[in-house]
This record gives structure tokens, C-alpha cells and sequence, in this order.
């Protein structure tokens, strides 16, 4: 895998207007897990494709991640991002959306970069399309949430899919794509990208609630100060009888009690309810789901093995 930091240098770096293009560079240079761009070389690797076509996918999806990241900070109203101030803080909303939009253009013209034959090109650029329109609808059932007064597990599920899971998945299929994979591995592919994403997203929820804040490296808490409608929640709403229930939903709809105040009160209860257990059950199982996709993948056991040893890694992350 090239070295994307220097890549997005030689893309972004000295390009006018400044005020454009200074903002992208920000967010794509800040410190992160570049999962998604190893998901595409994982799944390149296995059917030995060329790494020039993997470095140009693995950065649009790099670049289609952090887009939503841009977005999504302006809508949260969020003012950190990774330690360091968020897009619109720092330069204002306006800014962020048209870096963010000429983020997301970029990202679609490296597809157009691929050597590879021209209807491979096509089948990744619609891909990449598709997962972009997919995560826009999670993100606005997200954002349906907040005021909705009830939400289903199933719901929630359905709703981490699209604004998470799908960008996995498409990560894995395009790799696959560009190195000539089979049909059936390529739906493997794919659905071990829902599953892992879902697996991801799940353990996000639990550890914004549980987690070392030394290794987490952020302070926990948010989803529960936001009153966001997290797995962990929903999953603790269920496991409740009535008096629990009544005071989760009570402490949910309010934005003035003190936060410390309120974490400690909602964790009792999740607590209680054994929430964590539950939570890390249901990682488990789609875990186990994606083991189950990677043996449906035409390629020796020995080119398995790294996608394998990613999943256990994330399954077992502490932030």
C-alpha cells in the first residue's frame, strides 16, 4: 500500500483557491485507522491485483470516508474531530461543505485513474455511486432518530448498514473488482463488508460506554451526553423492566443535567441490565458471520489469512 498521506499531498497541497483545498488536506492528513483502504488492498491481495489500481481505489474510499466525516461533524454541530478542531470550527460551515463536496469529486475521479479494462472501471465507479448514496440515506435515518420516539433494534441495524457497513463492503468488493475475482467470491466479498461494518459500528456504540479513555484515546460518554439511540441503548431498553425503562427514557430527553452526572446514572442502569454482555454477544455474532463469508472466497487458505487476522484484531479492539 503507498504511502497516503504523501499521495494526498501531491493531490491537495498548494492547489488555489487555499481556502478550498487547506481543509482537505487537514482532515485526510489527521491521525487515523485507514481501515477501509486496507480493506481494499486485503481484498486485492488475495487475488493478486496490481497495487497502483489498489492505492487509487483504497484513496477514494479514504477520501469518501472522510466527507462524510466533514458532513457529518456539521450536522452533529461537532467540535472536535480526532483531537483537533473540526472542519466548520475552524474555517466556518460554508467552507467545510464545498471542501467536503470537492472532497467527495475527487475521490470519484481516482476511480477514473484505474489502467484496468473500462468495464471493471465502471463496475467500481457505480459501486463507489451506490455506497455513496447508501451512507447519505443512513446518515439521514440518523439523523431521523434523534426525534423519532421509537426505534427498533432492527431499524438501528438496518440504519448502521447504510451509513457504515456499506463502505466496508464496498471496499472489499472493489478490491476484489480490480483483481478480476470471481462472482461468487465477490458476494462474499460484499457481505463480509456488511457484517464486519456492523460488527464495527456495534463495538463504536459499546466502548463509547465502556472503554479505557487512556487507550480510547477520546473521552467516552457522547452518545450517551447527545442522547443518541445507540445498539447499546436500544439493547438496554429491552433488557429493562418498567422503573429502568422510564428513567433511561427519562435521562435520554434531557440536555441540561449535569454530563457526569448523567453518564454515571445511565451506566448503572446499563449496568444492571448487563447491557455489555448482551452487546458483545450480538459482535459475536456477525463476527462469526464474517468468518463464515471468508470461507465462500475462491483463494487458498493462505491468502485468507490476513483478512482473518484484521477481523480477529477488530473484534478485540480496545478503541
Amino acid at each position: 500500500m503507498c504511502d497516503l498521506e504523501t499521495y494526498f499531498e501531491t493531490i491537495f497541497q498548494c492547489q488555489e483557491p487555499k481556502n478550498l483545498y487547506e481543509p482537505i488536506l487537514y482532515t485526510l492528513m489527521q491521525p487515523g485507522k485507514r481501515l477501509r483502504p486496507q480493506l481494499v488492498h486485503l481484498a486485492a491481495e488475495m487475488f493478486d491485483g496490481t497495487g497502483e489500481d489498489a492505492d487509487l481505489v483504497a484513496s477514494a474510499y479514504e477520501m469518501l470516508h472522510n466527507f462524510t466525516l466533514i458532513h457529518d461533524d456539521i450536522m452533529d454541530k461537532a467540535e472536535i474531530r480526532r483531537g483537533r478542531p473540526t472542519v466548520h470550527k475552524k474555517w466556518g460551515t460554508n467552507v467545510a461543505i464545498l471542501s467536503g463536496d470537492a472532497l467527495v469529486v475527487t475521490a470519484l475521479l481516482q476511480i477514473h485513474k484505474l489502467a484496468c479494462n473500462p468495464e471493471i472501471v465502471l463496475s467500481v465507479a457505480k459501486l463507489f455511486a451506490q455506497v455513496s448514496m447508501e451512507t447519505c440515506k443512513g446518515q439521514q435515518y440518523d439523523l431521523d432518530f434523534e426525534t423519532a420516539e421509537n426505534v427498533t433494534i432492527d431499524q438501528y441495524l438496518r440504519m448502521i448498514q447504510m451509513k457504515t457497513a456499506t463502505m466496508f463492503a464496498g471496499c472489499l468488493k472493489s478490491g476484489g473488482l480490480i483483481a478480476n475475482a470471481d462472482a461468487d467470491s465477490l458476494q462474499a466479498l460484499y457481505d463480509l463488508g456488511i457484517h464486519l461494518g456492523i460488527a464495527f459500528q456495534l463495538a463504536d456504540d459499546l466502548l463509547d460506554v465502556y472503554a479505557d479513555t487512556e487507550i480510547f484515546g477520546k473521552a467516552i460518554g457522547s452518545d450517551i451526553k447527545d442522547n443518541k439511540k445507540t445498539f447499546v441503548y436500544l439493547k438496554a431498553m429491552e433488557l429493562s423492566d418498567k422503573k429502568q425503562a422510564h428513567q433511561l427514557q427519562t435521562l435520554f430527553s434531557t440536555t441540561t443535567m449535569d454530563e457526569t452526572a448523567k453518564f454515571q446514572e445511565v451506566k448503572t442502569i446499563f449496568d444492571a441490565v448487563n447491557v455489555k454482555q448482551a452487546t458483545e454477544e450480538k459482535i459475536s455474532l456477525y463476527i462469526d458471520k464474517c468468518f463464515e463469508d471468508i470461507e465462500r472466497i475462491h483463494v487458498d487458505e493462505t491468502k485468507k489469512s490476513p483478512v482473518k487476522s484484521l477481523i480477529q484484531q477488530l473484534k478485540n479492539r480496545s478503541k
